[in-house]
């Protein structure tokens, strides 16, 4: 099975090299692009100006692949993996309680797998997920907001396998002046529906600690 994915930078990408990049990004060390055009238009121009999408052909055929917006998978599911990368502003005392019941009942065994698909955490997804973890947002505003089509998703390679199967097949200029409002005005979309998805059964992550939700529990579906 093929999937064409793209990738948005300052400069095109024809040949992605493996062990290339941040190991602090969202999903650690690898190439990352989405399943989104206009995702990767946005990204490339986040520098303030023009850039490139750069776009590929992948040959998933016998590749483990972790879709992270797939339904057997919750939000606290990707809070473990960004746990494993990206540093909270959070107080210990408040993380470390949070940190222990995500790791103890949503782990995900990624390590050795090919690709990694989730939610992009830009700068809107990370604060929300920051004040879940932080106890001042609900996991269902969050969670609402992460099934969205304000947020964003990535598609990221991480295996030498993977970067085997990546083919280049051509890129497009991305503007500036036609992406960047187009990603400033979904992330007001997204500041402004902040909170829509609670309601009085909602979740904080105190309540989820003491109850100890399991991954089965309807209400994080």
């Amino acid at each position: 099975m093929s999937i064409n994915i793209y990738h948005g930078s300052e400069i095109i990408v024809r040949q992605p090299r493996f062990g290339t990049g941040r190991a602090y990004n969202d999903f650690g060390l690898g190439f990352y692009c989405t399943e989104y055009r206009e995702y990767a238009a946005e990204w490339a121009v986040s520098s303030g100006r023009n850039g490139f999408v750069s776009a590929y052909s992948l040959d998933t055929s016998g590749l483990r692949v972790i879709n992270l917006c797939g339904p057997q998978y919750t939000a606290l599911h990707w809070l473990y993996i960004l746990l494993d990368y990206r540093e909270f502003d959070i107080p210990s005392r408040v993380l470390q309680p949070a940190r222990e019941y995500i790791g103890r009942w949503f782990p995900v065994d990624y390590q050795g797998c090919d690709c990694i698909a989730g939610y992009r955490a830009d700068d809107v997804c990370f604060a929300f997920a920051r004040d879940f973890l932080a106890g001042r947002m609900s996991y269902r505003s969050m969670y609402s907001y992460l099934r969205s089509s304000n947020a964003s998703r990535e598609f990221v390679l991480k295996s030498n396998r993977a970067f085997d199967r990546i083919t280049f097949t051509g890129h497009e200029p991305a503007l500036y002046r036609d992406s960047y409002p187009a990603g400033a005005a979904r992330e007001l979309s997204a500041l402004k529906g902040a909170g829509a998805g609670s309601g009085k059964n909602d979740l904080f992550i105190t309540d989820m600690i003491r109850e100890e939700v399991k991954p089965y529990d309807a209400r994080l579906r």
